[in-house]
């Protein structure tokens, strides 16, 4: 940058540093680009002008120059953004390091708005495609033969030619189980969403096999339901019906939990000192708002973020990885609703 005597900052052009140069803008931009033939000392001469009038070349004019755009686009069906956005958010902390950014699109699950909006992006020129979602079901592909490498995260491509990156449903329900065993519980319980959810299925096989490795089996029915804590409070009241002795309940979200806790502590029963609780997706607003705060599943939805715009990194550079399924493993956030019991 240059400073005027007027006390204002100019931006230096290539025009500047052509003319401080001798030399015409065309040679100025191959010398300051590495293109072209020209003499050596030219090409000192353009870099030694540039330097010394502090020229910082425009990132998008040399993109655009190098055919790159420095962009790619999101596509999610995720309308709430209660898991796009923090596999975004992922994604921008791994393309951010390249200076890459992202345009976010919402399909609100149309398939026609959805076909818009790839067509929209290749428009702009985009260099590749994360695709997303609020379900894990393997869906059919956003298209054969795009110009550009797609990723698919949080959802995944019925394609096995595509990359597919998702959590591991059923070790999060493996990992609940497991810890809630080590807290001395024993009669545990579940209460989930939808049965046709692939994530409610996973999740409830997760649990039903670390329970049978320990020769214990769920206490009464697994209970499926809504995805909501009113079909928390209900689910609730069927299990303690069913089996009132549980000592402990694994919910398949954050949402039903505290509708169970509801219900738990209107039915006198404490938290976590008669019933211990985990939760699901550690969606903090109701994790942390649950009373107790509420033991809870991560699907480390960052990392599958950061995961997938690596992949898109790599297949942009030329180097693409093979077509497949990747299940990124979930971990265990603890708070005080599952202290252990006391004999």
């Amino acid at each position: 940058m240059a400073s005027p005597s007027d006390g204002t900052t100019k931006t230096v052009t290539i025009r500047d540093v052509a003319a401080a140069a001798d030399v015409s803008i065309g040679t100025a931009s191959k010398a300051l680009n590495g293109r072209g033939r020209m003499r050596v000392e030219t090409r000192d001469r353009v870099l030694a002008a540039a330097e010394r009038l502090g020229f910082r070349p425009n990132p998008l004019a040399q993109g655009l120059l190098a055919g790159r755009t420095y962009t790619v686009g999101l596509v999610t069906g995720d309308s709430f953004g209660r898991f796009s956005i923090p596999v975004m958010l992922g994604a921008e902390d791994a393309l951010g390091a390249g200076q890459i950014s992202v345009f976010m699109c919402d399909t609100r699950d149309d398939p026609i708005r959805e076909r818009h909006y790839v067509e929209r992006l290749l428009a702009r020129r985009v260099e590749g495609i994360i695709v997303t979602g609020r379900r894990t079901e393997p869906r059919p592909g956003i298209g054969r033969d795009l110009p550009v490498p797609v990723v698919y995260a949080m959802t995944q491509s019925t394609d096995d030619s595509d990359v597919s990156i998702i959590p591991d449903d059923e070790g999060g329900g493996a990992l609940a189980a497991r810890h809630l065993m080590a807290t001395g519980r024993t009669r545990i319980g579940h209460v989930t969403g939808p049965q046709r959810f692939e994530a409610a299925r996973r999740r409830a096989q997760g649990m039903t096999t670390a329970l049978a490795s320990a020769g214990l089996s769920p206490a009464g029915e697994i209970l499926y339901g809504q995805w909501s804590e009113e079909w928390g409070r209900q689910g609730a009241d069927v299990l303690l019906h069913e089996s009132p002795d549980v000592d402990a309940i694994f919910c398949g979200s954050d949402q039903i939990a505290r509708g169970v806790a509801e219900t738990l502590r209107e039915r006198g029963r404490r938290v976590p000192e008669d019933v211990a609780l985990v939760g699901f997706d550690n969606w903090e607003p109701m994790a942390l708002g649950c009373r107790p705060p509420l033991t809870t599943v991560d699907m480390n939805l960052g990392e599958i973020g950061r995961l997938a715009a690596r992949h898109l990194l790599d297949a942009i550079a030329g180097d693409p990885a093979p077509g497949g399924l990747t299940i990124v493993p979930a971990s265990l956030v603890l708070r005080e609703s599952t202290r252990r019991a006391t004999p």
